[in-house]
């Protein structure tokens, strides 16, 4: 059974709460059934969904992926994948929330089509106009700390740093880019794009982080249903942990048995 969080610490984003802290995507699953039992096993915040990649084709199993939507019964989280400038992004954008019904985007604006790393010049900018056309905006982006809170500024009251690039399940490459991104910025930080293994999504929790998107890492793996699980308690674990804070590294060894009174051997060899 997959660990639920606790009710008095839900993910808060642009004002509404979530009861988990995992979000998940809807693609490169062997079947839209799979992919329906991944969902319900994880049961996330939100799945994501691409209006430009999915377009309106039917699903293998003779039902519409729109409807498969539906019958999960979970928010949809409308993304900009494959846009590669600010007004193509906006219009998706713009076309997405006719589609989905919902003022929510994750603000995807690609530089670079080998890394998928987003267009950092502009997509401050995208997120701006994004910003004041009542979008609730939720930017895929780098972990550069300088262009996290230029997107704050803008109006962005959550931000999406990656891991690692898309699709390679690395885990986190720079992890003290990512402590300190998460030191300096007061807005709920998401991890979205290169986690592979729980282990990886426990360890961002267990920093600060306060969720994380996955797709690849589920969909991909030799089950994705009981992955969906692993990554929905290991999300969970890693957010006790933060709580509970860890014990500070120490350089050298500490027992960790306590020694009450003299040993009997000591008597034995005195005596």
């Amino acid at each position: 059974m997959t660990t639920q969080a606790p009710s008095n610490d839900p993910l808060v984003l642009y004002g509404q709460t979530f009861e988990s802290r995992l979000l998940l995507g809807t693609a490169r699953y062997p079947s839209p059934a799979v992919l329906e039992a991944a969902v319900q096993r994880a049961r996330p915040a939100m799945v994501t969904a691409s209006l430009r990649r999915q377009g309106s084709n039917a699903a293998e199993t003779g039902a519409s992926f729109w409807e498969l939507l539906r019958r999960l019964g979970v928010p949809v989280l409308p993304n900009t994948a494959g846009c590669h400038s600010v007004q193509e992004a906006v219009t998706t954008s713009q076309m997405a929330r006719e589609v989905f019904g919902t003022p929510w985007i994750k603000l995807e604006l690609i530089g670079d089509d080998y890394t998928l790393q987003p267009d950092t010049l502009n997509l401050v900018e995208a997120a701006s106009i994004l910003i004041k056309d009542g979008f609730q905006v939720l930017p895929y982006c780098t972990e550069d700390l300088v262009l996290c809170q230029r997107l704050v500024d803008v109006g962005c009251q959550a931000v999406m740093p990656w891991a690692a690039p898309i699709g390679t399940g690395r885990g986190p490459v720079n992890p003290y880019a990512l402590q300190t991104l998460r030191e300096r910025l007061k807005v709920p930080l998401l991890v979205d794009a290169g986690l592979g293994r729980p282990s990886h999504a426990c360890q961002v929790m267990e920093w600060g982080y306060d969720g994380v998107l996955l797709n690849t890492a589920v969909a991909l793996a030799q089950d994705p249903v009981a992955m969906a699980g692993a990554f929905a308690d290991a999300v969970q674990a890693g957010r006790s942990a933060w709580h509970a804070g860890a014990m500070a590294a120490q350089e050298a060894a500490q027992p960790s048995t306590p020694v009450l009174g003299t040993p009997f051997w000591h008597h034995e060899q005195t005596a």
